[in-house]
């Protein structure tokens, strides 16, 4: 396990997570351990909190700005810190983690009131990330390996918008994202 790489991502959170979280109301910070401590809530494995812990990191690795949305543009920022997450995870964390903006797609093409659910912020995002999937693209994305966590994952983002909520701080989660990267090893 390369935990100076994992010291180097909690510090990024540490140094940029007090950023604003798009057009929410929450900062990035906020927003991260909000999604985690859903998965954690739900009983869900090391991999799968570590990748609701870590599904934005893109976010913190781009330099176009705190809201890029409002430009008009796409950040791709599920793509952004994948190289480096793979380095330290299985694919059991980064394909959430890849896919989690394809399960918002999905969602809103295979249930008739997602697109309600979402935040203005959320909705213009998914314009610019391609918008609703097809059915047949639906269909495509739902077979892929993970594509199940995906969605998990996705629908605690939507939930992990709350101002001023109550969680556990970054360190509690420093074991569990080690847990995760020991089972790259194992």
């Amino acid at each position: 396990m390369n935990t100076t790489t994992l010291n180097q991502i909690l510090d990024l959170y540490r140094h940029r997570g007090q950023a604003q979280y798009g057009g929410e109301a929450v900062s990035q910070l906020e927003h991260a351990l909000q999604c985690a401590t859903l998965a954690q809530d739900n009983g869900e494995s090391s991999e799968l909190i570590a990748a609701c812990l870590l599904h934005d990191l893109g976010h913190l690795v781009h330099h176009l700005g705190d809201d890029p949305a409002l430009l008009g543009i796409d950040d791709r920022h599920e793509y952004r810190a994948v190289p480096v997450l793979e380095t330290l995870f299985p694919e059991t964390v980064t394909t959430p983690i890849r896919l989690h903006v394809a399960a918002k797609r999905y969602l809103c093409a295979v249930n008739n009131n997602y697109w309600a659910s979402l935040s203005p912020a959320s909705k213009l995002s998914l314009e610019l990330q391609g918008g609703i999937f097809s059915k047949s693209m639906a269909d495509a994305f739902i077979q892929q390996p993970n594509a199940d966590n995906a969605v998990k994952l996705r629908r605690w983002d939507d939930l992990a918008k709350v101002e001023k909520l109550k969680t556990p701080d970054l360190d509690y989660f420093q074991p569990i994202l080690e847990a995760a990267c020991k089972a790259t090893v194992a």
